[in-house]
C-alpha cells in the first residue's frame, strides 16, 4: 500500500506539471509561432492518431493489467508475448487500408482542407506510437513503476514540442522538420517507454500461449470497442471539423477545449487513488464502504471542478486578451464543453465502479451507442453551427452518456453520489458566479486574473470552512490552521 500512496503522490505532481507544459504550448507558443492552418493541422493529426490507438492496441494495455496478475509465474513470458503480438491484429489492417486505399482516403479527408491528404500518414505513425506506448506503459503499471511512465505520458512530449516550437521560431527548423519531429517525437517517447519496461522484466518469446488466451482476445476485443468510444467522444469533433469548414478553425476549437478540459485535472489526479480502493471494495463486496467512496469523491471533485469553472468563465474575457484576437471567439465553447467537465466530476468514481464490476460489457455498449451519437450530432450540427455546434454535440453526447450511467449505477447498486452537501456547493458556486460577474478591474489582464481568482477561492474556502459542508475539505484546513496557530 506504500507504493501505490507514494507513486499516487508522485503521478498528480507529474500529472499538473504536464498540465502546466500544456498550458504555455496551447495557449502561447502554438498560437504565437505556428499559423492558424498548421496549428489546426496539428489539432487534427493527434485526435486522429487519438482516435486509432485504441485499435491499434487492441485493447491490450488494459487487458494486461487485467490478466497479468492471474498468470502463473511460468506463464508470464508467453503471456507477455501474446500481448507484443495482439496489437498486430489492430495495426495490419489499418496500414493495408491506409497502403491501397490512401488516395481515397486522401481525398475524402481534404475535400474542404487539400492541405491534409499530404499529412495523412502521420496520422497512422502517431497512432502506431500512441499504441504500442500505451501497451509498455500497462507493461510498467503491472510491475507497480507508473511514474515514469507517466511523466513520459504527460511531460516528456509537451516539453519536446516547446522545444521545436522555439526552434521554429528562431528559424531553425522547418515548417516541415517541426512536423516530422512532431511525430518523432511520439515514436522517440514509444521506444524510451520500452527501453525501461524491458528493465523491468525483459520478456523472453514464448509462443506456448496462455490456457486462457481465448478469453483475453476476446477481452481485448470488447475493450477496443470502449475504448474507441471514449475517444471518439472526446476527439471526433476535431477530426469532423475538418469535413466541413477550414482547418484554422479546428486550432481555435482546440484552444478553447484545452482550457475547459483544465477542469478534470483534479479527477485524472484523484482518480489514480480511486481505481484500486473502488475494485477492491466491489471484489470484497463492500456496498457501504463503496457507496461512502462514491459520495466522497463526487463531492470532493465537484468541489474542485465546480470552482475552477467558476475561475475560468470569470477570467475567460481576461485571459482572452493575452491570446492573437483569432482565437477570441470561444466563449460558448468553453461553457459547454467545461459544464460536461464538472459533470463529469459530479459522478465521482462512477466509472471505476461500472469497469470494475461485472456489468463492464453494458457499460461498453452504452458507449458504442453513444459514439454513434457524437458522430451524428456533428454530422448534424457542424454544418449548422460550426464549432459551437461541435461543442454542443459533445455537450449533448456527454450529458447523455453521464445520465445514463448515473442511472445505471443506481439502479444496480441502489445509491447516488449526490448528498445534500452537494446542493450547498452548488448554491455558493451560482453565489461566487452572480457576484464576481459584476466585478471587473481595470489593470492588466494577467493581475485582473489573479486579483479575482484569489478573491473567489478565499470567499469560496471561507464558506466550505465556516458551514462545514466537506468533511475532508474541514478537515485539511482545520489541520493547516492548527499548524499555522502553532
Amino acid at each position: 500500500m506504500g507504493i501505490v500512496l507514494k507513486q499516487s503522490i508522485q503521478n498528480v505532481v507529474v500529472t499538473y506539471l504536464g498540465f502546466l507544459f500544456g498550458a504555455v504550448n496551447t495557449l502561447f507558443l502554438y498560437t504565437k509561432i505556428l499559423p492558424d492552418a498548421y496549428y489546426g493541422l496539428v489539432t487534427f493529426i493527434l485526435a486522429s492518431g487519438a482516435i486509432l490507438m485504441p485499435l491499434m492496441a487492441f485493447g491490450v494495455h488494459n487487458t494486461m493489467v487485467k490478466y497479468y496478475s492471474f498468470c502463473q509465474d511460468s506463464e508470464k513470458d508467453s503471456f507477455l508475448t501474446l500481448m507484443l503480438l495482439i496489437p498486430l491484429l489492430g495495426i495490419v489492417p489499418v496500414a493495408l487500408v491506409g497502403f491501397f486505399w490512401y488516395e481515397p482516403l486522401g481525398n475524402l479527408i481534404s475535400e474542404v482542407n487539400p492541405m491534409v491528404k499530404d499529412y495523412l500518414w502521420y496520422v497512422f505513425v502517431v497512432g502506431l506510437a500512441m499504441a504500442y506506448f500505451e501497451v509498455f506503459y500497462a507493461w510498467c503499471k503491472v510491475h507497480l513503476k507508473s511514474v515514469f511512465g507517466n511523466f513520459m505520458k504527460e511531460v516528456f512530449g509537451r516539453i519536446g514540442v516547446s522545444i521545436l516550437l522555439i526552434l521554429l521560431h528562431f528559424e531553425v527548423i522547418s515548417l516541415d522538420f517541426f512536423f516530422k519531429g512532431l511525430v518523432g517525437l511520439y515514436l522517440l517517447r514509444t521506444v524510451i517507454i520500452k527501453m525501461y519496461a524491458y528493465t523491468l522484466r525483459f520478456p523472453r518469446l514464448d509462443f506456448k500461449f496462455p490456457a486462457h488466451a481465448k478469453e483475453i482476445l476476446s477481452y481485448s476485443f470488447l475493450i477496443i470497442l470502449g475504448g474507441s468510444a471514449a475517444l471518439i467522444l472526446l476527439e471526433i469533433d476535431k477530426v469532423m471539423l475538418n469535413q466541413f469548414i477550414s482547418i484554422e478553425n479546428v486550432a481555435y476549437y482546440g484552444v478553447a477545449v484545452y482550457i475547459a478540459t483544465v477542469i478534470i485535472v483534479p479527477s485524472r489526479a484523484m482518480h489514480q487513488i480511486t481505481y484500486p480502493l473502488t475494485a477492491e471494495l466491489l471484489n470484497t463486496n463492500d456496498q457501504v464502504g463503496l457507496k461512502k467512496l462514491y459520495q466522497k469523491t463526487s463531492l470532493t471533485l465537484f468541489i474542485a471542478s465546480g470552482i475552477l469553472f467558476v475561475l475560468i468563465i470569470l477570467n475567460l474575457n481576461d485571459l482572452y486578451l493575452l491570446l492573437p484576437e483569432a482565437y477570441r471567439n470561444g466563449f460558448i465553447i468553453v461553457f459547454l464543453i467545461g459544464l460536461a467537465k464538472v459533470f463529469d466530476s459530479l459522478l465521482g468514481n462512477n466509472n471505476s465502479i461500472l469497469y470494475n464490476s461485472k456489468y463492464y460489457k453494458t457499460v461498453l455498449i452504452f458507449g458504442v451507442c453513444l459514439a454513434v451519437l457524437t458522430i451524428v450530432l456533428n454530422f448534424l450540427f457542424i454544418p449548422k453551427w460550426g464549432m459551437t455546434g461541435a461543442a454542443l454535440a459533445s455537450f449533448i453526447s456527454i450529458f447523455i452518456f453521464n445520465v445514463v450511467k448515473l442511472g445505471f449505477v443506481k439502479r444496480k447498486f441502489g445509491f447516488l453520489p449526490f448528498t445534500g452537501a452537494t446542493f450547498k456547493v452548488f448554491a455558493t458556486l451560482l453565489l461566487l458566479a452572480v457576484l464576481f460577474n459584476m466585478l471587473q478591474f481595470s489593470f492588466h489582464p494577467i493581475i485582473n486574473i489573479l486579483l479575482k481568482s484569489i478573491l473567489i477561492v478565499v470567499m469560496y474556502v471561507g464558506i466550505l470552512y465556516r458551514f462545514e459542508i466537506s468533511e475532508d475539505v474541514s478537515g485539511v484546513l482545520s489541520k493547516w490552521l492548527k499548524k499555522r496557530q502553532e
